[in-house]
């Protein structure tokens, strides 16, 4: 069952963030031409990258719905009962939000577009403040001394992990 609500999270959360939300910003402008379609290579690297990281979170046995998605467990899961540490999370702790928005912004450039820019931005500032004043606490305490070992040893965006 965590399979199908990988799915179903998939499709109602990234899927919208991350597809539909700039599909409708680029109002049908076509995809641009030249060095534009280097944003495909972008888009395909992020999406390979999300679907790596959901792989990590249902072998773990939950999905990455978010804590606070508790009322509506039934359909989008819930988080894993350890903390994920294998594949791209070994260099973030948060390569989905990087995957995500790495997608956005590759979209922006495949169309050329400033909406998409300007969202891609947003999401950047709404994903951290998430981040920063609501999971990382969440994970503190529930996870405890595991999350915080973990916390110190890989970095929160990118960057070489500290032994």
């Amino acid at each position: 069952m965590v399979w199908v609500r990988g799915l179903i999270f998939t499709v109602l959360v990234p899927g919208v963030v991350f597809w539909w939300v700039p599909q409708q910003l680029r109002q049908g402008q076509p995809a641009a031409g030249g060095w534009w379609r280097l944003g495909w290579i972008l888009l395909s690297a992020a999406v390979l990258g999300y679907f790596q990281c959901l792989l990590n979170f249902l072998l773990a046995g939950g999905t990455p719905a978010i804590f606070f998605t508790k009322p509506v467990r039934f359909l989008l899961g819930e988080e894993p009962g350890k903390v994920v540490r294998g594949g791209l999370y070994r260099y973030s702790r948060n390569p989905m939000y990087i995957s995500v928005l790495t997608a956005i912004v590759a979209q922006a450039i495949i169309y050329r577009s400033l909406p998409i820019a300007i969202y891609a931005a947003l999401a950047i500032v709404f994903f951290h403040l998430v981040v920063v004043f609501l999971e990382e606490p969440h994970l503190a305490r529930v996870r405890g001394a595991d999350y915080l070992e973990y916390r110190r040893r890989v970095p929160r965006w990118f960057g070489r992990p500290r032994r």
